[in-house]
């Protein structure tokens, strides 16, 4: 049974896969309750019942489509598509909302804006709020450290054919710390894919490579090459659970937090 004490959590993209996920995880627990759900303007399931459609039974939370429609709520989560993020950010930080972002593909423009509004209210944005995830950021890390420039690092990322963008979040930010721990520059150093005669590989070099197709929920793995052996950081996702299990853990922590940008480090104190 949910406490009167509860957390109010408004779903954002509440009609699509993550956000039904979203709001059966919320639904299961007791120190959550799901205050409202919304979606695009022009979704098909804009009126319907958000429980219903994730399965979980009649909650009495319509699905809306304009975060403005809502009112009682405490956090709101998304993990929607940038720009539908971006839109809901001045009513957040207006009305004093936490927000918990796993939205992935902002420009640098939008995560200025996000910075920005981190300052009127507290954020935790991760482009993976898998627990997982998370504890593989660190693991990598660690062997970049270890192995330094003796090795030749490669991300590669697996998802499903509906995913917009590539590499995914999660592969960027995986890039992104091997280039913070190795002393590189993402942006000079990344190459995206090979073709052709592209001649010897530079040490320097942080490749990537992006499969679409299927339901593949989420694969990612770091490969450090070396002479004579090979090391391999591998996260796969089976299903969205684990995602929604760590946007959870993030709603309870930004609840409860003072305005700022958090990650997925903080939320489980890595």
């Amino acid at each position: 049974m949910t406490s009167a004490s509860a957390v109010g959590v408004a779903v954002a993209g509440a009609a699509g896969r993550m956000g039904r996920m979203l709001v059966s995880a919320i639904t299961r627990a007791d120190d959550l309750r799901l205050a409202g759900a919304v979606d695009h303007p022009d979704a098909p399931e804009k009126g319907a019942d958000a429980g219903e459609l994730a399965g979980v039974g009649h909650l009495g939370v319509p699905i809306v489509g304009d975060v403005a429609e809502l009112a009682d709520f405490d956090v709101l989560v998304d993990f929607s598509v940038a720009t539908a993020t971006l839109d809901k950010l001045d009513f957040c930080t207006s009305n004093g909302k936490a927000v918990v972002i796993g939205t992935t593909g902002f420009e640098e423009t939008g995560l200025d804006t996000i910075r920005r509004a981190a300052q009127a209210v507290p954020i935790v944005m991760a482009p993976n709020m898998s627990v997982g995830v998370n504890v593989a950021f660190k693991l990598i890390e660690f062997a970049a450290r270890a192995l330094g420039d003796d090795v030749d690092v490669e991300v590669f990322e697996a998802h499903h054919r509906h995913k917009i963008d590539a590499p995914s979040g999660t592969a960027v930010r995986m890039g992104e710390i091997l280039a913070e721990t190795l002393n590189r520059d993402i942006a000079t150093d990344a190459v995206y894919g090979r073709e052709g005669i592209t001649g010897e590989r530079e040490g320097r070099t942080i490749g990537f490579h992006s499969l679409r197709g299927g339901d593949i929920v989420g694969e990612h793995t770091v490969t450090f090459a070396g002479t004579g052996e090979r090391i391999e950081i591998t996260h796969r996702a089976g299903s969205r659970e684990n995602f929604a299990a760590g946007a959870v853990r993030a709603i309870r922590f930004v609840a409860r937090r003072e305005p700022g940008l958090y990650g997925m480090g903080e939320v489980l104190g890595l």
